[in-house]
């Protein structure tokens, strides 16, 4: 024993001592599987299996453990329990390492052969199949190398050593290679960073004298060993005078590669909540062993830039935890998505307001209680109490977004100086993915709002036709893009129908595509026709730019007429559905060039409908993957548009159902499909009255015998006293042609009056002595809409009376 004088006394030690020895030490690399991926020479001789027949083999077949250790090596465990299991070491997949003793039966031979081993086990993290670096010494030959046959009068026993105690490592990082073939120096050097960072692997002769593990440390090498050796103690120091230096240099090289590996492990996504779960993920097991990650509010909820630096009252929302505890332990004492402000007197908000990071080495149990105290209904201590805390602060452009708590167990080194620098350094890398990911987020919030301000609510029934959408984000690029669709409801009970794609993604498209949504509904609402609604659309496209490119379909739909008018501007064709026989066809039409080339003609196109036909209008995301023909999608298009469905949305799930499970889509997709019910020749009246005072009595007769004639008593008053305003100023105003008046059930009733004047009619108040000027008041308090719209010489006065359920 080192003890002054017994040391001398005990056997084999000072004159007495023999000469230096050497013990071979087996090396062993488990891949993620279990199986053995590196076997040592020395593993080889000791385990009796070749590293052609062990490589690739299980481990636990391999090491074998065959029975309980003698009684006499026993008592040589440390006094910690039970000690560590070699068997369920193998196996485990934990952050720390563990050492101990086995008895193990070599392969080939029989339980009388069994060889008593000392072990160590260290898990390997990073990137790669690498799992478990085993190391294991024969404890007999080291007890005869020793001169201590009878181990009860010395304790040896395996165990892991504070850096700070260590010699240099190179030697063993250079002969890793050596020892394990075909492992190239990066494997290596990450091993041997991972056993600096996790315990040098030492056997400790006694109390106070520990003898690491090294290939050589100042004892000849015979000639044609290749094995890492155990050292015999000698009575020099442990650590040479240069090693020191030597230790630096690796512990800074091994934090570097660290961080090294955080940075290309983090940011690999714009997405907030995955770089949230980078950043936290990064820190363990290697670093700590519980990270928790706090955001303010506003970058949560990618609001913009947080304002100034946070206070007592500012909220941090705990959005991520990643431990290396059992399972729960910590999910009901610190649950994710909790939001609360931290109170002024806990290193937490220290942290927060400096902007510096706070380190205590170990939480004492009156600071544990301290900070326990400071949350309501729950008990902290348990899983703080004993373990060094650092807490680090998320910063972009010198201002705080959070912070991140980090946790070491009490049985781990805890944090020091250099961990404060790394964990420093972690933080800030962190708060620049994680500024560049709220930026993106914020971005996609403002075009994503824009969009959806933009996107149409359309109603499903219009006249003569019901309408059903759908609208599907990029896969990769979020809500942000020009897809759009829109309904327009026009005089005659006409309905537009309408798809357009801005070219591109962004913020810029989706105000683009605001634009034109914006143009095509006003021009559709003047009664502008299709192929002069597309020229007007191209040439305001090119006056806000030459970038601005778009592909657009515009159809008219006369449901009294049973037709369509169709114009398009370089979009794919419309799939048209007979009701008659459930076949389907895409249109023919004349393609045209895309909004904002400018100079090309569009041209529309008349189609009959029948009752119960189907349009179905859709963008090219829809049907254009990448690496796949675009005749293929439109073929997929036609067949799903087909199937018959219970209703329209029904009918829109299967069309979306059959096209996006051909993978490959990333554009946006607008889908508008139209049933083109008809209005019944019964369900619409018209006249042609003269220009003369005497046809407004003429008017009211004949709307009151045609509403009654439909069952329809309970609108008669309000829909004479409405007809009559409205004929009375065509009489009036509109010239000496004929007056048309033409009444249409269709879910409501559209009342239209149209006369040969094209100005249109302006509403104004009437003063209390005025005669006249208050019709058009009239209308517009007692009809549910109304309107007016011009077409060459003639105009017409529209307005729609709800039915009485």
């Amino acid at each position: 024993m080192d003890r002054g004088s017994e040391r001398d006394a005990s056997p084999g030690r000072g004159a007495e001592m023999p000469a230096a020895g050497r013990i071979p030490l087996a090396v062993v690399i488990v891949d993620r599987a279990g199986l053995v991926s590196h076997w040592s020479s020395g593993a080889g001789r000791m385990f009796g299996a070749g590293r052609d027949a062990a490589v690739g083999q299980p481990v636990a077949d391999l090491l074998p453990v065959s029975g309980a250790l003698p009684d006499d090596l026993q008592d040589d465990t440390p006094d910690d329990g039970d000690g560590p299991d070699l068997e369920t070491s193998l196996g485990a997949h934990t952050g720390y390492p563990t050492a101990g003793r086995a008895r193990l039966t070599p392969a080939g031979r029989g339980d009388d052969e069994r060889i008593d081993v000392l072990w160590w086990a260290y898990p390997l993290v990073g990137p790669g199949p690498s799992r478990l670096l085993v190391l294991a010494a024969d404890a007999t030959r080291l007890r005869e190398e020793r001169g201590h046959p009878d181990e009860s009068t010395e304790r040896v026993a395996p165990g892991f050593a504070r850096h700070t105690e260590l010699p240099t490592a190179a030697d063993l990082e250079r002969r890793l290679p050596e020892i394990l073939p075909n492992m190239g120096p990066g494997l290596s050097a990450r091993i041997v960073s991972q056993v600096l960072e996790l315990g040098y692997p030492v056997l400790e002769f006694s109390q106070y004298e520990r003898v690491p593990v090294t290939p050589y440390w100042g004892v000849p090498r015979r000639p044609g060993r290749s094995d890492t050796v155990v050292p015999h103690p000698r009575s020099e120091p442990l650590i040479p005078a240069d090693a020191l230096a030597d230790l630096e240099y690796a512990a800074v090289r091994e934090r570097l590669e660290f961080l090294n590996e955080v940075s290309s492990a983090i940011g690999t996504s714009l997405d907030l909540g995955e770089t949230i779960r980078e950043v936290t993920s990064a820190a363990v097991p290697r670093f700590a062993d519980f990270a928790g990650t706090h955001l303010r509010s506003a970058v949560l909820a990618g609001e913009g830039f947080p304002d100034g630096p946070p206070d007592a009252s500012t909220l941090m929302h705990r959005v991520w935890v990643e431990h290396n505890d059992e399972p729960g332990r910590w999910d009901d004492t610190v649950p994710v998505g909790e939001a609360f402000a931290f109170p002024e007197h806990t290193p937490f908000y220290q942290c927060m307001v400096t902007g510096e990071p706070v380190l205590i080495p170990r939480i004492s149990d009156e600071l544990g209680n301290r900070i326990s105290g400071q949350f309501e209904k729950r008990d902290l201590r348990p899983l703080i109490n004993g373990r060094s805390l650092l807490i680090v602060p998320l910063k972009a452009r010198n201002v705080v977004l959070g912070f991140m708590v980090l946790l070491r167990r009490a049985d781990r080194l805890p944090f020091d100086g250099m961990d404060r620098t790394t964990g420093a350094e972690l933080a800030a890398r962190a708060g620049l993915v994680l500024d560049n990911a709220r930026m993106y987020t914020y971005q996609e919030n403002v075009a994503e709002t824009l969009q959806d301000s933009m996107l149409p609510q359309v109603t499903p029934r219009m006249a003569g036709c019901d309408v059903a959408t759908r609208y599907l984000p990029g896969t990769l690029l979020g809500r942000i893009g020009g897809d759009w669709f829109d309904t327009v409801k026009l005089p005659g009970s006409r309905t537009a129908l309408v798809v357009g794609d801005v070219m591109g993604h962004g913020l810029n498209s989706a105000a683009m595509m605001g634009q034109l949504r914006t143009a095509v509904q006003t021009m559709a609402a003047l009664e502008t026709p299709p192929a002069q609604l597309l020229r007007n659309l191209d040439d305001l496209a090119r006056r806000l730019g030459e970038n601005y490119l778009a592909t657009c379909l515009y159809a008219v739909y006369d449901p009294i007429r049973g037709e369509l008018q169709i114009a398009n501007a370089g979009h794919i064709p419309p799939v048209l559905v007979r009701a008659a026989d459930g076949c389907s066809e895409l249109l023919e039409l004349p393609t045209g060039a895309p909004i904002g080339v400018g100079g090309v003609p569009f041209e529309a196109t008349t189609v009959r409908v029948a009752p119960g036909d189907r349009l179905v209008l859709c963008t090219d995301g829809l049907v254009e993957v990448r690496g796949s023909d675009i005749g293929e999608g439109l073929a997929a298009l036609c067949e799903s548009a087909a199937h018959p469905a219970a209703s329209m949305d029904a009918a829109c799930d299967t069309i979306i159902r059959a096209l996006n499970t051909r993978g490959g889509r990333k554009d946006d997709v607008a889908l508008l499909m139209a049933r083109l019910n008809g209005i019944p020749d019964e369900h619409v009246a018209q006249w042609q009255l003269e220009s003369a005072p005497r046809e407004v009595s003429r008017a009211r007769r004949l709307v009151r015998e045609r509403l009654l004639k439909w069952g329809l008593p309970e609108v008669v008053d309000t829909a004479l006293l409405l007809v009559s305003e409205v004929v009375t100023n065509a009489v009036r105003h509109g010239g000496h042609g004929p007056v048309g008046l033409r009444v249409v059930r269709a879910g409501d009733l559209l009342f239209e009056v149209t006369d040969e004047e094209p100005e249109l009619p302006d509403m104004r108040t009437a003063k209390p002595d005025d005669e006249a000027g208050r019709g058009l008041g009239v209308v517009s308090r007692l009809a549910k809409e109304w309107g007016a719209t011009t077409s060459g010489r003639r105009k017409t006065v529209w307005f729609e009376q709800a039915l009485i359920p």
